[in-house]
């Protein structure tokens, strides 16, 4: 088996190889870091702290209404309850009585507001939990999905390591020095083939002697523009 053959065929497997490893990559952060998820919890979280204020300014409406009708009741008592004779204090009580209810009537519109935006950031907050939960069960069908395709890889994965290390053993130690730089170099591809005279990686076309010495099985032969290995089949 000529160099060029064998690094083609290491160059196929590490290919192979690079592409499943990326895959993994992709799924690993996938399942670490779902931004649908985070993002469904953050708005939970964010419709759930309106709701918790909205729910307490409308208790505090509520409370002051409730403060309120008690003053009046007060008032109108001591207005109606016989016990104040002298005509200036009970013209003051009526006036008082009359500011009185003056000043609950906003009272109970400012409660109506907050009851009507207590109930729609409930609404939210419910919805906001729907959403959540909607999620939730469709990354759990992903994520199964992945950990199954995960697992598929990984036993691809081992079995072209396996091939790798049978190839590598036929390969001088010299020539891997040269296939492994050009690896690094190169993005990845270390080796390509030679595609209708031309270089199949970077689209380089060749001399007729320069093909020639492309399909030598005694010597690795370069692409004189990208400067990786040519394989000529």
């Amino acid at each position: 088996m000529s160099a060029a053959l064998g690094l083609y065929r290491l160059q196929q497997v590490d290919s192979q190889i690079d592409q499943i490893q990326a895959r993994l990559k992709v799924i690993q952060q996938i399942l670490e870091n779902d931004a649908e998820i985070r993002a469904a919890t953050e708005r939970l979280a964010a419709s759930e702290n309106k709701h918790k204020d909205a729910e307490r300014s409308l208790k505090q409406s509520e409370a002051e209404v409730e403060k309120q009708s008690i003053k009046i009741e007060q008032t109108e008592a001591s207005l109606y309850g016989g016990q104040v004779h002298n005509p200036k204090e009970l013209q003051d009580l009526q006036k008082d009585v009359v500011s009185l209810k003056r000043h609950l009537s906003t009272l109970e519109e400012r409660e109506l507001e907050a009851m009507l935006v207590a109930e729609t950031t409930e609404k939210d907050w419910q919805n906001a939990k729907s959403v959540l939960e909607h999620v939730q069960s469709n990354l759990g069908e992903q994520h199964r999905d992945l950990a199954r395709e995960s697992t598929s890889l990984r036993k691809s994965l081992e079995r072209l390591n396996s091939e790798r290390q049978a190839v590598i053993s036929d390969i001088a130690q010299q020539t891997m020095a040269i296939y492994n730089q050009l690896r690094q170099q190169r993005r990845g591809i270390a080796v390509t083939t030679l595609s209708d005279g031309s270089c199949a990686a970077c689209g380089t076309t060749l001399t007729p002697s320069q093909q020639q010495n492309a399909r030598s099985t005694t010597q690795l032969f370069h692409c004189p523009s990208c400067g990786r290995i040519l394989y000529a089949d």
